[in-house]
């Protein structure tokens, strides 16, 4: 089987989910599974929509709004009088319904409730629409075949019961499901991380034995920097699943980081390809000869720096680097960049649920700690050295690290 990802870029408005249907058509809809997520902004609205439920505030509105949307786009898909539409109606008053009856105080079971309801509404719309247009689907809920623990909105995937599950599916036939979501024991939704959509494909594609996952977006492929941050940046058409893996954890924004290492264990190719013009080759990630080692620029932004010293200038021990760390898994906060010496540790951080202050609060006790804000991640791959410098201009360096070819540096 082939395993096609399509984000909500790509099926932001009808015209584009018309788009998703030409794409098929230039690479063959035979055996093939469709991972979608939500339709263009979607999540984050319906993010805006537990924040106001949590604040007591008029969330109805903001529901009504989400609706609304989502029924313009299928007007220009269907006649008017079209199943769908009772279907669109039903998951948003699904939604209100859980609002009014929840009684859990929990915002992160709260949240995937509600946000997963994104890519549920989406998937209905593009498979109605493609069995409508005779590319002939079968609707899959995704929480059905991925099992997960109750680790809301970080869902760690319980593989033998999911491989069990979508290994039984009929690799003859072609399925349209959601990227980003599975279940629990107790069958509530649980996520799988922010943009965990194309972890979701790579799921599907190891166990179904995929013969290749191709992930389509708004760009050509894997480029050697985000062309909106960076000039001159090039393609890389071929690149190990190794390097995507380090390009991936340094942020680079094109990758998921959970992607690829199912992927890697069976040798299946991953593409990342244009849905703008599907006809162009792309990037492929995988084992070959022609694999690229360009200097590749990231930049993670929206972080934070944390410097830790003890408080009678002791070193930092392993006791003391146990104890931080166990905080920071606590805090569900990722360390992106870390750096130690006798009596210090300097750590840059990706703080997705705003906990840094119960985390720095929590490390007083022990710690004398500094916390940053707002701080920027500058990788470079594969960096040449001789000309190093030009990467300090203009910047305000608050810590750097260099290794082996790999250079970053924490910059304000």
């Amino acid at each position: 089987m082939k395993i096609f990802k399509f984000g909500g870029a790509s099926v932001k408005d009808a015209e584009s989910v018309k788009n998703v249907s030409l794409v098929l058509k230039s690479q063959g809809f035979e055996k093939c599974l469709l991972v979608i997520s939500a339709m263009g902004k979607t999540t984050n609205e319906l993010e805006k929509v537990v924040e106001l439920y949590f604040r007591k505030d008029n969330y109805q509105t903001e529901i009504e709004k989400i609706k609304r949307k989502h029924i313009e786009i299928a007007e220009g898909l269907f006649p008017e009088n079209h199943a769908v539409f009772a279907e669109i109606n039903l998951f948003f008053d699904d939604i209100d319904s859980f609002l009014r009856r929840n009684k859990s105080p929990n915002y992160d079971f709260v949240y995937d409730q509600v946000v997963s309801c994104g890519e549920m509404i989406s998937t209905k719309i593009v498979s109605e629409y493609l069995n409508e247009i005779q590319f002939i689907n079968q609707w899959l809920d995704a929480r059905d075949y991925v099992k997960t623990d109750n680790s809301y909105r970080e869902g760690v995937v319980d593989w033998a019961k999911t491989e069990e599950f979508i290994s039984n599916l009929n690799k003859e036939i072609c399925y349209v499901t959601q990227g980003f979501i599975g279940s629990d024991n107790n069958n509530f939704t649980v996520t799988l991380g922010r943009e965990g959509s194309d972890y979701s494909a790579a799921i599907f594609a190891y166990c179904l034995n995929a013969e290749a996952m191709t992930i389509w977006k708004d760009v050509p492929g894997v480029m050697t920097g985000d062309p909106r941050k960076f000039k001159d940046v090039t393609l890389l058409s071929n690149i190990s699943y190794e390097e995507a893996i380090e390009m991936a954890y340094y942020g680079a924004s094109v990758i998921h980081p959970k992607t690829l290492q199912p992927l890697q264990q069976k040798n299946i190719p991953f593409y990342v390809k244009s849905f703008i013009d599907p006809t162009k080759e792309g990037t492929k990630v995988g084992a070959s000869e022609k694999n690229q080692s360009e200097e590749t620029y990231i930049l993670k932004e929206n972080q934070t720096l944390l410097k830790i010293s003890t408080r009678d200038f002791s070193f930092i021990a392993e006791d003391h680097m146990s104890l931080i760390f166990g905080y920071l898994s606590k805090n569900k906060i990722k360390v992106s960049l870390m750096q130690n010496s006798a009596i210090s540790l300097a750590l840059c951080l990706e703080d997705k649920f705003n906990n840094i202050d119960e985390l720095n609060e929590e490390l007083q006790k022990v710690f004398r700690t500094e916390v940053i804000k707002n701080v920027s991640l500058f990788t470079v791959r594969n960096a040449k050295m001789d000309h190093i410098d030009q990467f300090y201009q203009e910047k305000s360096v608050l810590l750097e690290q260099i290794s082996k070819n790999t250079l970053q540096m924490v910059t304000q």
